[in-house]
């Protein structure tokens, strides 16, 4: 029988419908991320005091105890770590100090050194990467996050300013996230506990309320979500950069006893001192100090071990000085302030933190006992569905976090929503395919001569008696 018109519409808007729903899930189920580091939380700070918002976090979602994080374990080498991937050896940020020979600069976090780009373009941030995909990112405060990294700034941010409150940092950050050109990929930025635990110590009474806080500021964020209805969405991972151990004024190494200041320049301070020897007096000031104290380990940049990945970079200087635990490298004993201190070997449980995590791409009430921060980065490319750069972790090792946990061969496959349109797609050209031949049939049928009817029964139906 030959379809009319309304048929042949209503057959194309079948086809149509078939197509868009699973087109219009593949971008509808985009996972988002909100990546939160409250800098200087040690991973043992949670069973401190009562911490209902953490805990409540964690049982429903996913909790690594301890995170070996990047060596040396200080801020800025450490959250370009947990953005990059990479050991501060490959991505270039390798302290809060630096200075580089290639192109004779010094880097401070200080100064406005730190938004000139050749000092961070040795790596692609995840913000870059996100936004080169055709997706958008936003950060309140992240170090390095109000560069121009690779001509690319996040699509929106929040110049540093650490005297903007926690909950401003916030509301603007869901702001980006409920907006009408919102942004998959969000991250926070807070100076406590670090802030204080340089100054009371980790081992303080009074940072018991420090920490308390800690866990009011994240009970913030989950209200936040809640009433933007975005809690069951985000997925939201809280982590920091590092540790604290305990300063004593009674454990300090006073350079000046040591080594005449003259024959070399103090670039990074304690407790990785980076010495940068003057012309032609390396073995002087190598030699000066190699033996000089047990609390005080000396390395020649070659020396350096592998294990800490901190070799292989130019603005790693020559010798590094690295002070025992709790220890204390200074050039004058006036400069001893501090009663807490990070920056030691990463192997430390005192310089490492934790990881909590919950959303729709964790599993639920799960614990995991130790990851990398360099397997971060490779996790959140793969929620968000993005291709990561080169980087030195694995997906391979922190894949259990995750609720569909099946193996993934590396680097990543395409993401899920490419897949759903491609099987969209080829749905759709099947149904069109199908459809051309029906219609090509029908006209071909309806330009044939019709059959005279030779026997009017087998014409007729077939009545029921």
């Amino acid at each position: 029988m030959l379809l009319n018109i309304q048929e042949v519409t209503a057959l194309w808007q079948f086809v149509i419908c078939l197509y868009l729903p699973t087109r219009a899930f593949s971008l509808n189920g985009q996972q988002s991320i909100l990546l939160v580091s409250f800098d200087g939380f040690r991973w043992d700070y949670i069973h401190r005091v009562p911490m209902p918002h953490f805990q409540a976090l964690l049982a429903n979602g996913v909790y690594v105890t301890r995170v070996e994080n990047a060596y040396i374990t200080k801020t800025f080498p450490n959250h370009y770590t947990l953005v990059t991937g990479l050991h501060a050896e490959s991505h270039g940020i390798v302290a809060n100090e630096m200075y580089d020979p290639s192109i004779n600069k010094t880097f401070s976090t200080g100064s406005s050194d730190v938004y000139e780009s050749v000092w961070w373009d040795e790596a692609f941030p995840i913000w870059v990467t996100n936004q080169n995909e055709g997706h958008r990112s936003g950060a309140a405060m992240w170090p390095g996050s109000d560069v121009k990294i690779h001509n690319v700034h996040p699509s929106y941010y929040m110049p540093y300013n650490m005297s903007v409150p926690f909950t401003t940092r916030v509301d603007q950050l869901l702001g980006w996230f409920s907006g009408k050109d919102y942004i998959n990929l969000g991250l926070l930025y807070w100076e406590e506990p670090d802030e204080m635990g340089h100054t009371l110590g980790p081992d303080s009474p009074d940072m018991d309320k420090v920490i308390e806080d800690i866990d009011l500021k994240l009970g913030y964020v989950m209200e936040q979500l809640q009433k933007a209805k975005l809690m069951d969405k985000v997925n939201i991972i809280v982590t920091s950069d590092h540790g604290m151990a305990q300063l004593s004024p009674d454990r300090v190494i006073v350079l000046d006893d040591i080594v005449d200041r003259d024959l070399y320049t103090l670039v990074d301070k304690s407790p990785v001192a980076a010495i940068l020897p003057k012309q032609g007096r390396f073995d002087d000031v190598y030699n000066a100090l190699i033996n000089a104290n047990l609390s005080m380990t000396v390395y020649k940049k070659t020396d350096i071990p592998e294990r800490l990945h901190y070799k292989h970079n130019d603005r790693i200087q020559p010798i590094i000085l690295e002070a025992k635990e709790g220890w204390t490298i200074v050039q004058n004993r006036s400069e001893h302030r501090m009663l807490g201190n990070h920056g030691y070997d990463n192997t430390f449980p005192s310089m490492q933190p934790l990881l909590v995590a919950h959303g729709p791409a964790f599993k639920k009430n799960y614990t995991k006992q130790f990851m990398k921060s360099v397997d971060l980065y490779p996790l959140m490319c793969h929620i968000l569905g993005i291709n990561p750069k080169p980087h030195n972790g694995s997906l391979a090792n922190v894949q259990d976090l995750l609720a569909d946990s099946k193996p993934t061969s590396e680097p990543p496959q395409p993401e899920d929503s490419s897949y759903a349109l491609l099987l969209g797609a080829l749905l759709g050209c099947i149904l069109v395919i199908a459809f051309l031949a029906v219609f090509v049939k029908q006209i071909t049928r309806s330009q044939m001569p019709r059959m005279p009817i030779s026997n009017i029964e087998i014409a007729q139906p077939l009545l029921q008696a």
